[in-house]
């Protein structure tokens, strides 16, 4: 079964989400390695999620485990089992939804703008993938609405479920 990966996993995995404990950290990492191994990762067939992925962690790979499943799902886009890339429809009008395959919910209305893709790619693949999120309160607050539209998100880090002091890592980075 796939997956899809918000990318806040990634930035607790590699330490970059200071409100994140140990326990958040160590399930990111272990999350991630377990990916790694298996294959499985769903992304879109845009290269927005990968596009997140490098420009908040880079290609080098180091220092930090998200920055190593960065590249690995960079390098293994084209390999079958590895990274499939699921096509969605981004919409060209000015509603609040971006992509066709997003659920059309008054409840999910105040989605963030910039995580709908990966509900977007967990129902357009048809294989009904859990979201993997760490410490997105957003998830939370919306997992009822997400849960009614068929979308499952893996709560690594139940302890920030929530939590609105946990810095938003949908925002544009300053790591390079």
């Amino acid at each position: 079964m796939g997956v899809v990966v918000d990318t806040n996993v990634t930035m607790v995995a590699s330490r970059h989400t200071p409100a994140a404990d140990e326990r958040c950290i160590n399930a990111c990492v272990q999350r991630l390695r377990e990916i790694q191994q298996s294959g499985g990762l769903l992304v879109d067939d845009k290269g927005l999620i990968l596009r997140e992925y490098t420009r908040k962690l880079g290609f080098k790979g180091q220092p930090g485990a998200g920055e190593a499943f960065a590249k690995w799902a960079h390098d293994n886009q084209a390999i079958p089992g590895k990274v499939s890339q699921v096509p969605i429809t981004q919409r060209s009008d000015n509603g609040w939804r971006r992509y066709d395959e997003f659920p059309d919910l008054a409840d999910l209305e105040r989605f963030d703008k910039s995580d709908q893709k990966f509900v977007a790619v967990a129902l357009a693949s048809g294989e009904s993938p859990p979201i993997v999120n760490a410490v997105d309160s957003d998830w939370w607050n919306h997992r009822n609405a997400l849960n009614v539209a068929g979308v499952t998100v893996e709560f690594l880090c139940p302890q920030h479920a929530g939590d609105d002091r946990v810095v938003r890592t949908s925002q544009p980075s300053t790591l390079r």
